[in-house]
């Protein structure tokens, strides 16, 4: 019989783990860390333990990464307060991030797939998307985000990058002198995939009451449970992840197949083998005939 990967996942108790659990559970052998052992039902997740890794005091909870294979990364702290102040929940979100990244990398962890969202880059959507200046947009373009949410989803792709690139050798400053090859291939690659999450929830028509436009988005943006469990499940599966560099660092969207979609799923089909399974437009039908009209139109008229 053939041994059972060792999967470890933050936010466990949290709403994207609730998706993917049961399968996971069939699947893996899990550690399951969170800072609450209830989710958002009020019911209690079996196996979860409690641990903030916020803290920088990474000895606390490094023993639980060893012997694993991949790690999931949700774990995320609200933000709270003025959009000027959220810089400060979101620092400690991308401390966490690389507590997780950092922890993982010392205990040899060989896959790091880690919740980034869609707001990552959303400033192109908000600029461009919408006002048709742009059709599709490529993980792979500069992420630019006009908040400090997806600021910090931006930064945990940077994050993720540096612990992929195999340039994070022990000597020296960590600035080579070396000005022509830099620290590149002094220490090992770790494997990361950035999934930026669309829309990963249902969408009830009551909730979009006067706000077709709203409801024409997250059509596109949509991404079902048992698309979103495939896609992560492939994250952390799939043996060769190097991009063109030979660097083994994905950014992927996480979208079904949506007919509106207006994020490209290019690489997640192509690397991942990614074959999503839901339209929204199909499973949200009914809800579009009562709610989109003119007045849902996006863009210019």
């Amino acid at each position: 019989m053939t041994k059972k990967k060792r999967l470890l996942m933050t936010g466990a108790a949290g709403y994207v783990a609730d998706q993917m659990l049961s399968r996971f559970r069939e699947k893996y052998e899990l550690v399951l860390l969170d800072t609450s052992t209830k989710n958002r039902r009020g019911e209690e997740v079996e196996g979860v333990t409690m641990i903030d890794l916020i803290d920088e005091d990474r000895t606390r909870y490094a023993h639980f990464f060893e012997e694993v294979d991949a790690v999931i990364h949700l774990a995320y702290k609200r933000r709270t307060g003025q959009p000027l102040d959220h810089f400060y929940d979101e620092r400690e979100n991308v401390q966490m991030a690389y507590n997780v990244l950092r922890s993982s990398y010392d205990s040899g962890v060989k896959r790091v797939a880690i919740a980034s969202s869609n707001h990552a880059s959303d400033f192109y959507e908000h600029a461009l998307i919408h006002e048709r200046k742009l059709e599709m947009l490529d993980p792979y373009r500069l992420a630019l985000s006009d908040n400090f949410y997806g600021w910090a989803k931006a930064t945990y792709e940077h994050l993720g990058f540096l612990f992929a690139c195999g340039a994070m050798g022990d000597e020296g400053s960590g600035l080579s002198e070396n000005l022509v090859a830099g620290n590149l291939n002094t220490s090992r690659k770790m494997g990361v995939v950035m999934v930026r999450i669309g829309a990963p929830r249902n969408l009830d028509p009551q909730e979009y009451e006067g706000n077709s436009v709203g409801f024409k988005r997250d059509l596109g943006a949509y991404i079902s449970p048992r698309d979103i469990t495939q896609l992560f499940e492939k994250c952390i599966e799939v043996e060769n992840i190097e991009n063109e560099y030979g660097v083994p660092w994905q950014v992927v969207y996480g979208i079904s197949n949506n007919t509106r979609a207006f994020w490209s799923l290019s690489n997640a089909r192509k690397v991942f083998g990614y074959e999503p399974k839901d339209d929204s437009d199909i499973l949200f039908a009914e809800a579009s005939k009562s709610i989109i009209s003119e007045a849902g139109r996006v863009g210019p008229v």
